[in-house]
């Protein structure tokens, strides 16, 4: 009976992590260059790296 109840509980508990991690709204989104950081503000876009010679 024991055991049946350690396995509940350990299930449980990592069902509950999973279902919290896949609600996490950041989950599937890649910041673009017109989105807002925390505070509200731009983020700046990064520019792109020019293929140059090493001289």
């Amino acid at each position: 009976m024991i055991d049946n109840f350690a396995l509940l509980v350990s299930h449980g508990l990592m069902l509950l992590a999973i279902w919290a991690l896949l609600r996490r709204p950041d989950l599937d989104h890649e910041p673009g260059p017109l989105d807002r950081d925390m505070r509200g503000r731009l983020r700046a876009a990064k520019p792109e790296e020019e293929d140059r010679p090493v001289a």
